[in-house]
């Protein structure tokens, strides 16, 4: 492996392993502040704790989403500078408002959210965790606004001078139709990722309770407590089978009923988003989609779509479709089932014809682009798994007392994660071998605007880049042990009942100066 190969390894792992963190932060966020205001208004002290509880979650998460993120900036300069040289009048842009707009402003909120328990006055309060929410989502409409250039440059002209391009339009740049079309994508399915996160700990809670509430009953009939598994009685509260069941009841059923509904209302905004950026794709990088169903040939009617192919996926010459669904591909393309569709085949021939490069190869890899795109539907399959389950067993006031079903839903905790990360995985392999795509659709020049990855690597050795490869992995893979057993620790503990009375005086821990809520 020669030192793009390894470079290109390193930005995907740490991106891919930053962005498993972010979906969470984003969707969260605006949740926790949901809860916290349905507490303001109807002074109901379980939203108090569901907050409280959630609050922790949300920032383990994005304290190591921070670490990770740090990361990412510094890749430009160091692996990619013949990118960042050239990008740098247009990328820029965008990656300083994210800092200095949006990032200031969610950390500044976090931390008057985290400290002012108790401190600021309860609207106050409210607002910093709405601000802080405004500043997630729009950290990432920045991040959004300047990857989309990179899939669709506009917005800037060239620069004989310096040869390279130079932004004349910063509201088209931020505003770009990619954008526009990518970011409701992103939230959406953010918020399913919050949404299956909360809903999954709400139902197992509940069926750990119902169950717990049983045995310890039983116990108590019998007067032997002898053999009560440890974690009948949580260890904060003297518990009796009738607390348990009311935390069921009136923590857990609602906090989780919320969450679902956000889940479903996330999926349905998931389907509608990704339609409309599948459309847009298809005009603007037509061989990204044109890989994703492995359509080898153009075709001269309806093009169909592949659900099942079999072969060397990076060889057109070897590609067995099993099963395919006629007309599909075309209807997603533009909704309509008739629609003739180029395939890598033409569109190679096209794009080495147009850029006078008959040895470049301009199909991105056929196998990690077809599985990708399946990988992200199917893994968020288990959002559907939780929400339609958790619906439908928490029906009429009822609460979930299956454990069963508790551990399935904890288990299907990682797949809107992996849906995320297989998403992201698809839109920059789709791109490859382009690292800024030509834009063949506006007013500008293809034969200019444009990068090979090969074009923006740094001149390192190969070495060098896999020593630091090497130790962000390390690095990072200490840090996911930490964030999991973090998460575990919190989830297990619960909400805390002391969590249930107002904030209004600091605690003696406050005043002592340890900060409780933080750890």
């Amino acid at each position: 492996m020669d030192a793009l190969d390894v470079a290109r390894w390193q930005f995907g792992i740490t991106t891919v392993y930053h962005f498993i963190l972010v979906p969470l932060t984003i969707g969260l966020a605006p949740m926790i502040a949901v809860m916290q205001t349905v507490w303001h208004v109807t002074g109901n002290e379980q939203w108090l704790r569901a907050t409280k509880f959630f609050g922790k979650l949300f920032l383990i998460n994005f304290a190591l989403g921070v670490a990770t993120g740090i990361v990412q900036e510094f890749q430009f300069g160091m692996n990619w500078s013949e990118y960042s040289r050239f990008v740098a009048d247009v990328f820029g842009a965008p990656l300083a408002l994210e800092g200095l707009v949006a990032f200031f402003l969610e950390s500044t909120f976090i931390g008057l959210w985290i400290f002012g328990w108790g401190r600021l006055p309860r609207r106050v309060h409210l607002a910093c965790i709405w601000l802080a929410a405004i500043g997630v989502n729009a950290s990432a409409y920045f991040i959004i606004a300047a990857n989309s250039w990179m899939q669709h440059p506009v917005g800037v002209v060239w620069d004989e001078t310096r040869n390279r391009p130079a932004m004349n339009d910063f509201w088209a740049v931020i505003t770009n139709n990619t954008t526009l079309a990518a970011f409701p994508h992103v939230v959406a399915g953010a918020l399913l990722t919050a949404g299956t996160f909360v809903a999954a700990i709400g139902i197992w809670w509940m069926a750990r309770n119902s169950w717990r509430a049983r045995k310890l009953r039983a116990a108590i009939e019998t007067g032997d407590t002898t053999d009560l598994p440890k974690s009948v009685s949580p260890s904060h509260i003297d518990a009796t089978p009738e607390d348990l069941e009311d935390d069921a009841r009136r923590l857990w059923r609602p906090v989780t009923r919320f969450a679902l509904w956000v889940t479903i209302a996330a999926g349905i905004a998931v389907i509608i988003t990704g339609d409309f950026q599948a459309q847009i794709m298809f005009k603007q990088q037509p061989v990204k989609m044109a890989a994703a169903e492995s359509l080898c040939d153009s075709t001269t009617g309806g093009a169909p779509f592949s659900v099942l192919s079999v072969g060397r996926q990076n060889n057109c010459d070897n590609i067995d479709h099993i099963i395919e669904i006629p007309g599909m591909l075309s209807f997603l393309a533009d909704h309509r089932f008739d629609t003739p569709l180029q395939g890598v085949n033409q569109l190679q021939e096209q794009y080495q014809q147009a850029l006078n490069m008959p040895g470049q190869n301009f199909a991105p890899n056929l196998f990690v682009t077809y599985w990708a795109f399946r990988a992200m539907i199917t893994w968020a399959l288990g959002s559907v798994v939780v929400a339609l389950g958790g619906l439908w067993l928490t029906r009429r006031k009822r609460v979930v007392v299956s454990r069963k079903f508790g551990l399935i839903a904890l288990l299907m905790i990682p797949t809107p994660f992996l849906a995320n990360s297989s998403g992201w995985i698809f839109t920059e392999m789709g791109r490859q071998p382009w690292v800024v795509a030509p834009n063949w659709q506006d007013d500008l020049d293809p034969l200019r605007i444009h990068m090979l990855v090969q074009d923006g690597v740094s001149g390192h050795s190969a070495g060098m880049v896999w020593v630091t490869l090497i130790g962000f992995t390390l690095l990072y893979g200490a840090l996911g042990v930490i964030w999991f057993m973090l998460q575990r620790r919190y989830v297990i503990e619960g909400p805390a009942l002391k969590d249930a009375s107002p904030p209004d005086e600091p605690s003696d821990d406050e005043k002592s100066g340890e900060l409780s809520f933080a750890y």
